[in-house]
């Protein structure tokens, strides 16, 4: 996964800033058909798996897209204890690979649960919706520095979007060490 060969390769500090992707998708999900209703979507398809191949992300058969609201608010939370990083491979996985519905609190324990974070604290957080606020905001910032789409790499004002492969994110990591020398 090129995120975790650039942390191993350089002093990189990863900070998850959730986006809004289609937020007015429903709990229920829409299917991709509905989604993109009157386009092909297999040479999209395609293009998923190509890139992801490219960044050596493992991509699965999805048939439909979920409201990420929940995860995204369960993912902040997880970044707050210990080993919760691990959370965001987790969501990927199910998301992206086995198509499983993020949008609903019992499979977002589940997967809480599969990464060893406590999940009737996970529970009360996402049914309190105790991070709402804290994905609001970072809804705010990803609107403010001009985020289009997931995933985006941001530092210095300087961006890379979509899934990329490792050498691309490496320059981008280069080229920013370099900015940080000159100053």
């Amino acid at each position: 996964m090129s995120i975790e060969k650039l942390k191993a390769n350089y002093p990189v500090n990863i900070r998850w800033v959730h986006f809004p992707l289609h937020p007015e998708t429903p709990a229920e999900g829409k299917s991709l058909a509905e989604l993109f209703a009157g386009r092909d979507i297999t040479p999209m398809r395609e293009q998923m798996k190509s890139l992801m191949a490219e960044a050596e992300l493992p991509y699965g058969e999805r048939t439909h897209t979920y409201n990420s609201r929940l995860a995204q608010e369960i993912g902040k939370w997880a970044d707050t204890q210990e080993g919760g990083e691990a959370i965001h491979d987790a969501l990927y996985k199910a998301y992206f690979v086995d198509n499983c519905n993020i949008s609903d609190i019992n499979e977002l324990l589940r997967i809480a649960g599969s990464v060893n974070l406590d999940t009737s604290t996970a529970r009360e957080i996402l049914e309190e919706r105790q991070f709402e606020t804290a994905v609001d905001e970072d809804w705010s910032r990803a609107r403010l520095v001009g985020v289009t789409g997931v995933p985006t790499f941001f530092s210095n004002d300087l961006t890379v979007v979509g899934c990329q492969p490792y050498e691309t994110l490496e320059k981008f990591v280069q080229h920013l060490i370099e900015l940080e020398k000159k100053d």
